[in-house]
């Protein structure tokens, strides 16, 4: 009996330590996200670059993601799977979001400024890679975790075809390279929220409180 009380305090322990950790990192991470936003977006509008200011508006959507996992990390099951589901959310509409900007582009746009798409682009890849690694053994922790993780990987894919429309653009003149990117940056998120709606939702229903119970 003893044993076995002792083996479940070390059980409680490990766990509580490895929510200290997560909230730590989703810390981390939220911050960089939030001051990359600040840079990618200015510097998008400087450059004129609908995949740099989609790119940055989706910085800005992992902070609330973040945000998000952090407030449901000592909530429980249901309160992660919750999370999750908003995320998908959010990640959906950011999606969204970014066709109809393209589409806006399609029919007003100018080609943006390469050199500012290279510099501010090169910081943003960083910053995520940065993110990558700080969530990348967390990744298979909970639902939670893992829809955090799969917005970062999803910023590093986004960055890097940002840095290839910034070259292409460079080389061509042209604005189609940065509003392809842009649609591809659009595919991405959709597909991601399909993924992350899909793993959250039986998680979500699987917590769900009986009526019953909440009666008694």
């Amino acid at each position: 009996m003893a044993d076995a009380c002792c083996s479940a305090k070390r059980d409680t322990i490990a766990e509580l330590g490895r929510k200290a950790e997560q909230r730590r990192v989703l810390i981390v991470v939220m911050l960089i996200n939030l001051a990359m936003f600040v840079v990618e977006f200015g510097g998008g509008v400087v450059a004129r670059s609908s995949a740099l200011m989609a790119d940055s508006v989706d910085m800005f959507g992992d902070a609330v993601v973040y945000a998000l996992s952090l407030y449901a990390l000592h909530r429980g099951g249901r309160w992660e799977a919750g999370a999750a589901l908003a995320k998908g959310g959010i990640i959906l509409a950011f999606g969204v979001a970014v066709i109809f900007e393209i589409a806006d582009k399609i029919a007003n746009g100018v080609p943006p400024a390469s050199g500012v798409m290279l510099g501010v682009g090169s910081a943003a890849l960083v910053a995520n890679l940065i993110c990558l690694v700080l969530l990348w053994r967390f990744r298979r922790e909970n639902v939670n975790m893992s829809s955090t993780f799969e917005c970062s990987r999803n910023d590093v894919a986004s960055n890097v075809g940002v840095l290839a429309a910034a070259g292409l653009v460079g080389l061509t003149g042209s604005a189609w390279p940065d509003i392809i990117v842009g649609g591809l940056i659009a595919v991405v998120f959709l597909r991601s929220a399909w993924r992350v709606l899909r793993e959250a939702w039986p998680a979500w229903r699987a917590t769900k409180v009986p009526a019953r119970e909440l009666l008694q």
